[in-house]
């Protein structure tokens, strides 16, 4: 359990005051009752900005490995379960087989922005599913093999859905901009005050 005295930084970029929604999806911005109202991005706007996320994965030796996987777009404005369409004789199936609990992390190295997603990993050959998310960008990664069976495209049978099913997600936003984020970070280092130029949020499980 952390202790907010001790770790200012995180009690005060701490945001718990969003409803779900606000959380997952965004919601509008009032700074004040004469400014005009601005977007509040969320879990989302995050994710989506990132693009590309390292889901990690326990093996039976216990060691954790991690790979780089694009998750396809949510279909919901409460869409928080990622999606993944992969190849099911790759590692990280036996070491889902192995322990289902997984982490997705992503960060948006121009903003720095950041989202983890714990959760149990489910996997699927539902053909529904492959075909809801399937693109061709998709079977670039997989190939054909001209074998009449192994051909890349939505009906391959190495093809398989991951669903990341969260049991908590963790995110901070920059609330500022770059040239904000440095000089409050100075400020913070000269006056000995911890900086918050962001927002940490939390959707717990019952949000879920």
């Amino acid at each position: 359990m952390s202790t907010p005295a001790l770790d200012p930084y995180t009690a005060n970029a701490e945001n718990s005051q969003l409803t779900p929604l606000e959380k997952i999806s965004g919601a509008v911005y009032l700074s004040s009752p004469s400014s005009i109202n601005s977007p509040l991005p969320g879990l989302h706007q995050v994710v989506n900005a990132a693009k590309v996320g390292m889901l990690t994965t326990r093996s039976a030796q216990g060691s954790l490995h991690a790979r780089a996987m694009t998750p396809c777009k949510p279909f919901t404005d409460t869409q928080v379960t990622l999606v993944f369409l992969a190849n099911n004789v790759s590692h990280k199936f036996e070491e889902i087989e192995n322990d289902a609990h997984v982490n997705v992390s992503f960060l948006n190295t121009e903003s720095t922005a950041w989202a983890s997603f714990s959760g149990k990993a489910k996997v699927s050959r539902d053909k529904e599913l492959i075909k809801k998310h399937w693109s061709s960008y998709v079977s670039a990664y997989f190939g054909d093999l001209k074998d009449g069976t192994h051909k890349g495209d939505e009906t391959d049978p190495r093809i398989s859905v991951i669903e990341v099913i969260p049991d908590e997600i963790r995110y901070w936003m920059p609330t500022k901009g770059a040239i904000g984020r440095a000089i409050e970070a100075g400020l913070g280092a000269m006056t000995g005050k911890a900086s918050a130029p962001g927002e940490i949020r939390t959707i717990t499980k019952a949000e879920v």
